[in-house]
């Protein structure tokens, strides 16, 4: 966290099943140039349809999520295969995509010389954002009111340093959004955590059947990291902690 003249930015996404929308994140991501993207890295979370073979013919690399089924494992996974000084996290199911996202949450995050952690705010077209309004704002506003301001908490686009990055676990599943926010907050300060305006946002409605998961583990990770319940959520462990980690080289 801190200056850098010309910091190497790589994109992670991670995908389940997302063959028709991939390719347009992927190439809308290197369509940046070099200079502003080195590389675009897909984790392939057990897809059972070209997801993998869409990503990579679009120029991404692609790795398999070998930690497990989940998002937070596979951006972790994503984490410890990409090069960048920067990593920039994106959802594999916008569409459109706007590359704008990439480089507004990078000069954002690049603003702000306490900045460790930029979240996307964006406006949504449609219905969505159940979890996000009925679970992850209220209770942030109860129990963890520095970072209350946050419009999307569990917004899948953001950007942070790789040493912040190195230095938090990744909750496992769909927790993973809200904890990164909570655990950079704690250990870096609040001010830490910034926001970038992202414009409009569109991706897939989710069911209910499918949100229900999502919401009680992000309630799980609000309740423990304030202290409120003693399991802790699994999560995979800082990577700075890793017997053996040695950062990836270009």
């Amino acid at each position: 966290m801190g200056p850098m003249l010309h910091p190497m930015i790589s994109v992670v996404i991670p995908a389940r099943d997302e063959a028709g929308t991939i390719a347009a994140v992927v190439g809308g991501a290197l369509s940046l140039g070099p200079a502003r993207v080195a590389e675009v890295v897909v984790v392939d979370d057990g897809s059972t349809d070209a997801t993998a073979e869409a990503a990579a013919a679009a120029g991404a690399r692609v790795v398999g999520a070998d930690g497990g089924p989940g998002k937070g494992q596979a951006m972790w996974k994503g984490l410890a295969e990409s090069v960048g000084d920067i990593i920039v996290f994106c959802d594999a199911d916008l569409s459109p995509f706007d590359p704008a996202y990439v480089t507004r949450l990078v000069d954002e995050l690049r603003r702000h010389p306490e900045a460790g952690l930029a979240k996307g705010r964006y406006r949504r077209a449609g219905t969505g954002g159940r979890v996000n309004e009925l679970v992850a704002r209220p209770v942030l506003e109860l129990l963890h009111p520095d970072v209350a301001h946050l419009a999307q908490p569990l917004g899948g686009e953001y950007a942070s340093w790789r040493d912040v990055l190195e230095q938090v676990p990744f909750v496992h599943g769909y927790g993973v959004d809200l904890g990164l926010v909570l655990d950079v907050a704690a250990r870096f300060g609040p001010a830490a955590v910034v926001e970038a305006d992202l414009g409009d946002r569109s991706h897939r409605n989710r069911s209910l059947d499918e949100l229900r998961p999502q919401a009680r583990v992000v309630l799980e990770v609000a309740l423990h990291r304030a202290g409120l319940l003693d399991r802790r959520p699994d999560e995979c462990p800082p990577l700075s902690a890793v017997p053996g980690y040695v950062r990836r080289t270009a």
